[in-house]
């Protein structure tokens, strides 16, 4: 029995001596938070403790740890600024600024947007398999409509042109018309994504002097097209294979391709960025065009 009571003494010794310990450790220094977690936040709020000395003189031992985190830190790399290589002739085709430059490319653009998600996606989709950069040339009403669209092709790595804004024939129109046409664009397209277009075409090629003195105000590059794959043509609705072999019964080097956003072009992009391939061609990335040489509009 004494041994009983002995072993139970001792147990009740433990229990309290631990919750002792217990309570020690989370007890407050007056300001209702646990010791250690007000620990953790003065270290948190003054970092430059850790790289103090010991009483001895020799540096803390968290020093190399802070040196080590610092050169393990990732610093993002700035994003790639293409160089200028091509520009637009006055045939409106993709030539090289000097030699040594590939001139077996093409330049890919689509007129007429933004129109509807499912059909541009599938174009994107189809850019993005390929690894090639278009210019989507759009139309400042489909914007106002659709502006999430046109922040789709911007985050996709696309590049926006400008088209005007309601697609009308801007060699009929007064100088104070076509300015505005112009200019919305630039300043909705800026709103939206935070940049405004270098790059114009005019709606069904059509321009004029007072036009293209517009367009070179505005900092852009003026450009209709070389090869047109006649897609917006009745005879070739929902005939993705006419609109391939339009486009291939015209390939040249530096082809401004002239594509739009319609459903049977999506169904035939990939065969034809396909077959272009095979011929031996590249894609250009607009960024890499510059101002035709001796132009003031472009640095």
């Amino acid at each position: 029995m004494f041994n009983k009571k002995v072993l139970l003494i001792a147990a009740c010794c433990l229990i309290l001596s631990s919750c002792g310990l217990d309570h020690s450790s989370t007890s407050n220094n007056g300001s209702g938070a646990p010791l250690n977690q007000s620990s953790e936040a003065n270290s948190a709020a003054a970092p430059d403790q850790g790289n103090a000395q010991k009483t001895d003189g020799t540096p803390n031992s968290n020093d190399n740890a802070i040196e080590d985190a610092d050169q393990q830190a990732i610093v993002p790399e700035a994003p790639e600024i293409p160089e200028y290589k091509y520009h637009i002739n006055k045939v409106y085709r993709v030539v090289p600024n000097e030699d040594g430059i590939e001139k077996k490319v093409v330049l890919l653009t689509f007129d007429d947007g933004p129109k509807e998600k499912e059909m541009l996606e599938g174009l994107l989709d189809t850019l993005d398999k390929h690894e090639a950069k278009a210019i989507f040339f759009v139309n400042g009403y489909r914007v106002k409509s659709n502006p999430d669209l046109l922040k789709l092709i911007h985050d996709r790595g696309q590049i926006i042109g400008n088209h005007s804004w309601d697609h009308i024939d801007l060699k009929k129109e007064s100088a104070d018309s076509a300015r505005k046409q112009v200019e919305d664009v630039q300043q909705i397209v800026e709103e939206t994504i935070g940049e405004s277009p270098r790059f114009f075409r005019p709606p069904f090629g059509s321009g004029n002097d007072t036009l293209h003195s517009i367009v070179k105000e505005n900092d852009m590059i003026y450009m209709t097209w070389s090869n047109g794959s006649l897609d917006w043509d009745a005879k070739f609705k929902n005939k993705p294979e006419g609109v391939i072999q339009n486009v291939m019964d015209q390939l040249h080097p530096g082809s401004n391709i002239l594509m739009h956003e319609l459903p049977w072009t999506e169904e035939a992009l990939d065969e034809l960025l396909t077959e272009i391939k095979a011929k031996g061609y590249g894609f250009v990335d607009p960024r890499t065009i510059s101002a035709p040489p001796g132009d003031s509009n472009e640095s």
